[in-house]
């Protein structure tokens, strides 16, 4: 059994991995381009373990003729062309249930920072212990009784970072036109069917759901114009979703109070970026209503062995069981094609 990753992003041997998979044999790649990979190694892979850089589409589905599986690292799946995938017979999973107490505190942690000042104090005392010595010039200070906090997504992550808001004292609502009316978990919540309704009553918004051709560029020039004047945005989910160009301008107008961004549309950034660039100046206007994040709110050592164990675990059971779990392209096969 040979198991590609064509994009490893741990810097030793697949020693999780075989934990998990003892009898199958890893062929390590760090390749952000498929062109990097011989054909021969892709047509030999029985299962690809896949993580953020290297794209799948239709052209590396034809390579993977005896791939059986391609489980991805992580939650999103947009860089898989899942439709090439199921013209193959071949089956797509994630692991959506994992890091989910991470990515949730890091949301919360980004709204207190900003709420209790942090960013702002933290740059004054470091520039000046004696002169930063203040305690009235964070600007985005409130306290959290009483405040609206609005989720975009109320799935895994939306859930958790949902009950700690309201055990913080604040006011909870959510979109999501997805989630069933009877989903028990959202009873506790204010339930809002209009997107910009809820933006429009949110003190802070934060963004949990899916990069989808739906919500690609969801927070545009026009969503960000719906936002409640001052208040905080915090993107955890995927870098696309938010246009960070008008989200500059939305803060630089004062119309957006500041935001909480671990996501970019481009990975790692161009230092040249309007908002990077914004954000690197000695000292920065931004410093106390930016937070910029690498990409690091799925991250702890514990949440790291869980993503890599549960992906080859999950390849692993349709390999050597035909036990299928986290399938998303399994709309896309013909019923009863994959087990349930």
């Amino acid at each position: 059994m040979k198991i590609l990753v064509p994009d490893a992003q741990f810097a030793l041997d697949p020693d999780v991995e075989r934990t998990a998979l003892p009898e199958a044999e890893f062929i390590i790649h760090r390749a952000r381009d498929p062109l990097q990979i011989p054909d021969s190694v892709w047509s030999s892979a029985d299962g690809v373990l896949v993580w953020q850089d290297m794209p799948l589409d239709r052209v590396v589905a034809r390579k993977l003729t005896r791939c059986r599986i391609v489980v991805r690292h992580g939650v999103g799946f947009d860089k898989v062309d899942l439709e090439a995938f199921a013209e193959r017979n071949i089956p797509v999973c994630n692991v959506p249930d994992y890091g989910i107490e991470e990515v949730a505190n890091h949301a919360i942690a980004c709204a207190l920072s900003l709420r209790r000042g942090l960013p702002t104090y933290t740059e004054m005392l470091s520039l000046d212990p004696v002169a930063g010595w203040q305690w009235n010039v964070a600007p985005l200070v409130r306290r959290l009784t009483g405040q609206a906090f609005g989720i975009v997504g109320l799935g895994r992550i939306g859930q958790a970072a949902a009950a700690r808001a309201k055990a913080l004292g604040f006011d909870v609502g959510f979109y999501d036109p997805y989630l069933p009316v009877d989903e028990p978990a959202a009873q506790p919540y204010l339930r809002f069917a209009d997107l910009g309704e809820m933006l429009a009553q949110s003190d802070i918004v934060s963004i949990h759901c899916p990069l989808t051709r739906e919500t690609h560029g969801l927070f545009g020039e026009s969503t960000l114009a719906r936002l409640k004047k001052g208040s905080i945005l915090i993107n955890t989910a995927r870098g696309p979703i938010v246009d960070t160009d008008a989200l500059l301008r939305g803060i630089e107008a004062g119309a957006i109070g500041g935001a909480a961004l671990d996501v970019l549309p481009q990975e790692p950034p161009d230092p040249d970026d309007k908002l990077v660039a914004a954000y690197r100046l000695p000292p920065s206007w931004l410093a106390g209503r930016l937070i910029l994040t690498p990409h690091a709110a799925f991250y702890s050592p514990e949440s790291w062995y869980d993503l890599r164990y549960k992906a080859a675990d999950t390849a692993g059971d349709w390999l050597k069981k035909g036990k299928l779990r986290n399938c998303v392209n399994r709309h896309l096969f013909p019923p009863g094609a994959l087990p349930v």
